[in-house]
C-alpha cells in the first residue's frame, strides 16, 4: 500500500476509533493542505518561476483584445486622445481652463495618457479574479500572476501610446533634453504603483461583487482630483481661493504626482512643486509592498464561493 493509501486508511480508523486526529496524522505522513498559503518569501518565489507564463498571458490578452475591431491595436491610442479632444473643447475652450497654461495640448494630452494608464491598470486588477474563476479552480499557480498579467498588458498598451505622446509633444513646440531620459524612471515607479493597487483591488473585487459597477464613479472622481484638464495650483489655489494645504494635498494623489512629474520633463516652462518626486517615489515602494502583502494574505480565498 502506498503512502497517501496508508495515511487514508490509518485516517479512517483513527475517525472510527478516536485515537489520533487527523491533523497529526497528515503532519506524520508529510500531507498538507492542496491550497495552503505558502510564506511570503516562497509566494514571491513561485511567482518568479512563472514570469514566462505572466508575459505569454499578458501578451496574449493584448494581442485578442482588439482583433475584432477594424482598427485593432490603434484603439489603445486613439482611446485617449479621442477623450483628451473632448476635454480640450470643454475644459480647455468653452470652459476657459487653457487659460495661463503654456502649451495646453501637450499638458492635456500628457495627463490623459498617463492617467488612462493607472486608470485601465487599476479597473482591469479589479476583475482579474472574478474574470477567471474557471482557471483558478482548474489550475494551481499564485493567484497573483493575474493581476500582473493585467498590469503588464497595459503597460504593452502605453509603450506604444508613449512613442504617439513624445510626437505630439514635439509637434506643439517642445524638443528634446536631457531630462527626457528619465520617462522610464517615472513609468517604472508609476508602474510599481500601478501593480500594488491592481493588487489591492484584485482582492477588494474578488469578495464585494458591487465594485465594478463603483469603479467607474470612483475613476471619475479621481480623474476630476488629478488636474489633468487644469493646474492645480491656478484653480486652486489662485482662482477658488482655497488654502495652499488643499492643493499640496492634491499633488500627494499618487495619479496626480506622476502626472506632474511627467509634465515637468516633456514641458519645458511646467514646474510642480520640488517634493512631487518625493511623492512619486512614496507611492511606488509603499503600494508595492502593501498590495503583495494584502494580496497574499488572502490567497486561500481566490476561487471559492
Amino acid at each position: 500500500m502506498s503512502q497517501p493509501e496508508s495515511a487514508v486508511a490509518d485516517a479512517q480508523a483513527g475517525g472510527r476509533s478516536g485515537q489520533e486526529p487527523l491533523s497529526k496524522l497528515a503532519k506524520r505522513y508529510g500531507l498538507r493542505r492542496a491550497i495552503a498559503r505558502p510564506r511570503f518569501p516562497a509566494y514571491l518565489r513561485q511567482l518568479w518561476e512563472r514570469r514566462h507564463f505572466i508575459m505569454t498571458y499578458a501578451t496574449s490578452r493584448n494581442v485578442s483584445k482588439y482583433s475584432s475591431s477594424a482598427l485593432g491595436q490603434l484603439w489603445q491610442v486613439l482611446t485617449p486622445m479621442l477623450n483628451a479632444a473632448i476635454y480640450f473643447l470643454m475644459f480647455g475652450l468653452i470652459l476657459g481652463g487653457a487659460k495661463g497654461i503654456e502649451n495646453y495640448p501637450a499638458f492635456l494630452l500628457t495627463g490623459m495618457f498617463v492617467f488612462t494608464y493607472t486608470q485601465r491598470s487599476v479597473t482591469a486588477g479589479a476583475k482579474s479574479i472574478s474574470s477567471n474563476l474557471s482557471l483558478i479552480r482548474a489550475l494551481h499557480f499564485p493567484r497573483a500572476s493575474l493581476p500582473l498579467a493585467y498590469t503588464i498588458q497595459e503597460l504593452q498598451q502605453l509603450a506604444i501610446s508613449m512613442g504617439v505622446l513624445v510626437v505630439i509633444v514635439m509637434i506643439t513646440g517642445e524638443w528634446p533634453t536631457w531630462f527626457w531620459l528619465m520617462i522610464p524612471v517615472v513609468l517604472l515607479m508609476q508602474t510599481m504603483f500601478n501593480v500594488g493597487a491592481s493588487l489591492v483591488m484584485a482582492r477588494v473585487g474578488s469578495t464585494m461583487r458591487d465594485m465594478n459597477q463603483l469603479l467607474p464613479f470612483i475613476m471619475r472622481t479621481w480623474l476630476y482630483a488629478s488636474g489633468v484638464f487644469f493646474s492645480i495650483q491656478d484653480k486652486i489655489v489662485e482662482v477658488v481661493g482655497m488654502p495652499q494645504w488643499v492643493a499640496n494635498a492634491m499633488y500627494a494623489n499618487p495619479a496626480a504626482s506622476y502626472i506632474e512629474f511627467m509634465r515637468d520633463i516633456l514641458i519645458r516652462d511646467h514646474e510642480p512643486p520640488v517634493w512631487v518626486w518625493v511623492s512619486c517615489v512614496f507611492w511606488a515602494v509603499f503600494a508595492l509592498a502593501f498590495g503583495f502583502w494584502y494580496f497574499w494574505r488572502a490567497e486561500e480565498r481566490y476561487g471559492r464561493g
